[in-house]
């Protein structure tokens, strides 16, 4: 296989606590442990040539506002060749905890403001990870009513932002069918360490595929 990047090339990982996995632990930094470092433990043994720089920034608990936020800092000023951005599951889930819903259109339109002055000031390749949600415990299957619309926007933002897509929901409905939805992600949102393994194989076969 051809190697599909350039010498010195930053990855940069975005998100939430699917992301973060305990990478501000000075145990666990700086990647966490969990697709982040699979992905990365991946690419730098298959493509060790290249030299590629690998980064997580992800916070547990973010929003896509909270991610806009932090933008600057944690993304743009970091220059990444490559932005890899899965957030949306909490924009969900504080309806649920917290009365705190986040609308579509608010969804919408603070993903779109981060994609396009990402677009505008660094223009990585991106890759855009859809949030996804398995049916346990049994009042997950009641959130889907927000999240699929969400799900929905993403890929709309995929097609407008030209970014490679990863279907992380439906790649995991798929997988539903081989083991049952605890096996890879026990509250239905944190993967286990086969959920992690998981996401870290498909990232790879879409993003290489794409590459």
């Amino acid at each position: 296989m051809n190697n599909p990047f350039k010498a010195n090339m930053k990855i940069l990982f975005q998100g939430d606590s699917i992301t973060d996995c305990g990478r501000r632990d000075p145990g666990c930094a700086p990647l966490g442990v969990g697709y982040v470092r699979l992905i990365a433990a991946n690419l730098q043994c298959r493509f060790p040539e290249y030299n590629l720089t690998i980064d997580n920034r992800g916070i547990s608990g973010n929003r896509a506002v909270d991610l806009l936020a932090r933008l600057d800092e944690d993304c743009c000023a970091l220059r990444p060749d490559l932005l890899s951005i899965m957030i949306g599951v909490n924009d969900t889930w504080r309806r649920y905890d917290s009365n705190d819903p986040t609308s579509s259109e608010s969804f919408y339109g603070t993903y779109h403001q981060i994609l396009a002055k990402i677009k505008k000031t660094i223009n990585p390749l991106l890759v855009l990870c859809e949030p996804f949600l398995l049916p346990c415990p049994e009042d997950r299957k009641a959130w889907r009513v927000d999240l699929d619309p969400k799900i929905a926007i993403v890929r709309e933002l995929a097609r407008t932002f030209n970014a490679i897509y990863m279907p992380f929901d439906g790649l995991f409905a798929a997988a539903c069918t081989r083991q049952k939805p605890a096996y890879w992600a026990e509250d239905g949102v944190h993967p286990t360490l086969a959920g992690h393994g998981f996401l870290a194989a498909a990232w790879l076969d879409g993003v290489l595929a794409k590459l």
